[in-house]
């Protein structure tokens, strides 16, 4: 885990094609010179589609099971020899060991930094989060955990950009919408019941899915890649929490803890969750793009809700089903509307990718291509001009 890794990017960009002309003898253009164009220019309609990269699949596989594991443990913790703050040391002190020589190296990035966005990693996603989701998770159920906590991020993170005047539109508002009715459909019985502790849960899985967000918004303001982004967020948590286990602030029974417990914790979220499912999740989006990656991540919950009744014999309710699917849905489109650009005017993040809409992608770059003929032959045209002038100047050949 020590091999430094590159900021995520969906895919190479294509090769450039240059402006100036492909000349033989007497500075004429090759006749094939507007083919190499036309090949260079992309792929066209009509051209083959790659095959699906199986290491990127298993990749993504393997992620979305981890995210699910990741909430099924929180539930399970609650029936465990360990304390909130025995898990917290777990998942954030094992990467920090694991990754150490990788974030020594990565030293530089750090100190480049502006502490804005490194505030909001450190917050969002640190000893802040991860205690409002063990303490939620304790008092409501895996399912409401893997619906809620990450089904609501994209509607924390549009409240967000809400705020700079990027109100969302189109499809996005339309999956924004379904996520907020897949929350109201989870929540609802529970509401009617009057359960406190329910209640005082899906508060807590709340705050949880907005610090995320805030997490979510502070890395897209940064450059790290991986391996840094999760040094820069489990370094200051696990100091933090020992710094409240010591004060007697966080109690813990780490030391008196059943040793099955302790080594599944270090598993699932010290390996898994700490290490794994960010390097795996970054190796997917870079073989198979961040729509496919975010769309799949999306049955994230769904997956969640139906393991939780044989491991932990939890009811999947009509109203669990519902709401989770619905969230599940919605963040589906979500997810694809940003990912096309149409989240509020955003910049993509790759400008030399899909500039023009699928049906006239084609026609573009035939247009893109003819202009590029056109340079070709301009400055072909330009340089005999040239070359004339200067043949009569000296009177030599080019002159007569």
């Amino acid at each position: 885990m020590s091999t430094p890794l590159s900021t995520v990017r969906d895919a190479a960009p294509a090769q450039a094609v240059g402006t100036a002309p492909v000349r033989g003898a007497g500075h004429a253009p090759v006749r094939g010179a507007s083919h190499a164009l036309v090949r260079a220019a992309g792929p066209g309609v009509g051209a083959p589609r790659p095959p699906l990269d199986v290491l990127g699949v298993v990749a993504l596989a393997v992620t979305v099971c981890l995210w699910s594991a990741f909430a099924l443990s929180e539930r399970a913790l609650a029936s465990s020899t360990l304390k909130p703050a025995d898990a917290a040391l777990v998942r954030f002190g094992l990467p920090v060991v694991l990754l150490a020589p990788a974030l020594w190296r990565r030293r530089g990035q750090y100190a480049a930094m502006r502490p804005g966005p490194a505030i909001k990693i450190v917050v969002g996603g640190g000893v802040p989060f991860y205690l409002a989701v063990t303490y939620g998770g304790a008092q409501t159920s895996a399912a409401f955990v893997g619906a809620l906590v990450p089904g609501l991020v994209p509607l924390f993170a549009a409240l967000l950009g809400a705020r700079g005047h990027r109100a969302p539109k189109g499809v996005q508002g339309a999956g924004l919408g379904l996520i907020g009715i897949g929350a109201t459909a989870l929540v609802a019985p529970e509401i009617t019941g009057v359960d406190g502790h329910v209640l005082t849960g899906v508060g807590l899985l709340l705050l949880a899915s907005g610090l995320w967000a805030l997490y979510t918004v502070g890395l897209r303001e940064t450059n790290l890649d991986a391996v840094a982004s999760t040094g820069l967020l489990c370094a200051p948590a696990f100091a933090g929490v020992g710094v409240l286990v010591l004060a007697g602030t966080l109690p813990s029974t780490l030391g008196q803890a059943a040793s099955h417990d302790v080594v599944l914790f270090l598993i699932v979220q010290g390996l898994g969750t700490g290490v794994c499912s960010g390097v795996l999740y970054t190796v997917a989006v870079q073989r198979l793009g961040s729509p496919l990656c975010t769309t799949v991540g999306s049955l994230s919950p769904v997956l969640t809700a139906v393991a939780a009744v044989p491991l932990l014999g939890e009811a999947l309710t009509p109203a669990v089903t519902a709401g989770t699917v619905v969230i599940a849905a919605g963040v589906v489109l979500a997810n694809r509307a940003s990912a096309s650009g149409e989240s509020s005017g955003a910049t993509p993040r790759h400008p030399g990718r899909n500039r023009f809409p699928p049906g006239r992608r084609g026609q573009a770059q035939e247009e893109s291509a003819g202009r590029d003929r056109h340079e070709c032959r301009r400055t072909s045209e330009g340089q005999g001009r040239a070359g004339a002038r200067e043949g009569r100047a000296e009177g030599g050949p080019r002159g007569r």
